[in-house]
């Protein structure tokens, strides 16, 4: 019984060893796949900006600031932050912002859940924007992994710095 106990122990363990070193691609996958889908969004705002401007002001409903502002803000939002999150660069801010803007993106688009907001929220409705909420939550938790600039920055710039020593742990 021993034997089998320690042959599962280690066939487990052997597997969780492979699974923490596929960790840091399927965390760039995680970013690249995000990044995409708001850039391309930013993209789309920038070559129509009539169209934009007419989202912004009769159909989005964007709190606090007004439509235009929110118009051109969401479109360099969408096409400046995609880069910072595809190559993990202050990776876990870039991941908290996006997060926070899709929330306010699923919030400002009363037709994304027509059923009522808490209704689609666990039904079927704006799947996409809680597959990037998902995603972007775990690369705030779990930060850009080994394979971003914040890593490259970690390993080889801040351990010249004796403040910044401690200021990166991944």
């Amino acid at each position: 019984m021993k034997n089998l106990f320690a042959m599962t122990y280690s066939s487990y363990m052997k597997l969780v060893e492979l699974l923490s070193g596929i960790q840091p691609v399927s965390l760039l996958l995680f970013r690249l796949w995000v990044a995409l889908a708001f850039w391309h969004a930013g993209v789309v705002k920038l070559n129509d900006p009539m169209g934009t401007a007419y989202l912004f002001n009769y159909e989005y409903h964007v709190p606090i600031i007004s439509p235009d502002i929110a118009a051109t803000l969401g479109t360099y939002v969408e096409l400046i932050l995609p880069w910072f999150l595809a190559f993990g660069l202050i990776g876990r801010m870039s991941a908290l912002f996006l997060f926070v803007y899709n929330i306010v993106a699923v919030i400002s688009y009363p037709a994304l859940w027509p059923h009522g907001l808490w209704v689609d929220f666990i039904g079927n409705e704006f799947i996409d924007h809680k597959v990037w909420g998902l995603m972007l939550l775990a690369l705030m938790l779990f930060g850009p992994g080994k394979l971003s600039v914040d890593a490259a920055l970690a390993r080889w710039l801040w351990p010249r710095f004796s403040w910044a020593r401690n200021w990166h742990k991944d």
